[in-house]
């Protein structure tokens, strides 16, 4: 999930263009991970040195680990160490936009930098997806929404990111959140959950977009906006809200239920306090995950 954090990251800061951050996104599982990138992962090798290396391997018919430790920026054993290491997605597009000339391996060891320093993730092992680094990210999300970080509202969070990488696919990226006073509606589908608070989530899109999130989701494809797409689209909301029940139900005291997914071709939304649109950009185009309060 790191991958979508960084993106986000990246075009909140400008630093790419949707365009640039998509092409990269979509090439992740064709990519390899290269020795240098995971040098400068892990703080072994600097930027430079990396790019030197790189520079001596288009002059000599040599591996960039054995050309990294004739020039001593690393040993043997390290170089060992590092070719078993298991990266993150994120490293992975990283590595890709520098080779699409986004940026630079000495910016993209900044950015590593600064994204880490950002989300406050300098204790978390990044190795590996870690839960705990997960949660940080997304309660930083609540606290710029200018909403409480209560466990429920990171937990619904946390599995809505998990059930749009499982069942649509891992090539998004969340936008930056907003707090409205309302929402008008382009269309739909809506569900309320009763708990000790009730609240309505809904997926609002266009209706291209929604035949593309439909057909990736249904793994069939739709050719026009019809009750096949509609029904993809209540199936995906009722699937993930009930996955949410679940899990509150074994990790809370909390009673909660599901009212049955309602069409929702027009109108606004409102809450008792607050309604944030957390927008979350595909390939195809963006959806807007709603949560009212």
């Amino acid at each position: 999930m790191y991958t979508q954090f960084l993106g986000n990251y990246l075009l909140q800061r400008g630093i790419v263009t949707q365009e640039q951050l998509f092409n990269a996104m979509s090439r992740l599982s064709q990519t390899h991970i290269k020795l240098g990138t995971i040098a400068i992962h892990e703080s072994l090798m600097t930027a430079k040195e990396v790019d030197e290396c790189l520079y001596v391997q288009t002059r000599e018919d040599k591996r960039f680990g054995e050309i990294a430790v004739n020039r001593g920026y690393l040993t043997e054993e390290q170089v060992n160490d590092l070719l078993t290491k298991q990266t993150p997605d994120y490293i992975l597009l990283g590595q890709n936009l520098v080779e699409d000339g986004v940026f630079s391996y000495e910016e993209l060891e900044r950015i590593l930098f600064d994204y880490k320093n950002d989300t406050e993730l300098y204790d978390l092992s990044l190795d590996v997806e870690n839960q705990e680094a997960v949660e940080a990210i997304i309660s930083k999300f609540f606290i710029m929404a200018e909403m409480p970080v209560e466990e429920t509202n990171v937990m619904y969070l946390e599995l809505m990111f998990n059930s749009l990488i499982r069942f649509v696919g891992e090539d998004f990226s969340p936008l930056t959140p907003m707090v409205l006073d309302e929402y008008p509606i382009t269309f739909g589908v809506s569900q309320k959950i009763a708990s000790d608070k009730n609240y309505l989530t809904h997926i609002d899109c266009d209706r291209e977009t929604a035949i593309a999130f439909a057909s990736r989701y249904a793994k069939e494809e739709f050719l026009e906006f019809d009750e096949y797409v509609i029904a993809a689209l209540e199936d995906f909301l009722n699937l993930h809200n009930g996955l949410f029940i679940v899990n509150v139900s074994n990790t809370t005291s909390q009673t909660i239920s599901l009212e049955p997914p309602e069409i929702a071709a027009e109108g606004i939304l409102t809450g008792p306090n607050k309604v944030v649109d957390f927008p979350v950009a595909y390939p195809f185009g963006t959806i807007h995950l709603i949560i009212c309060f």
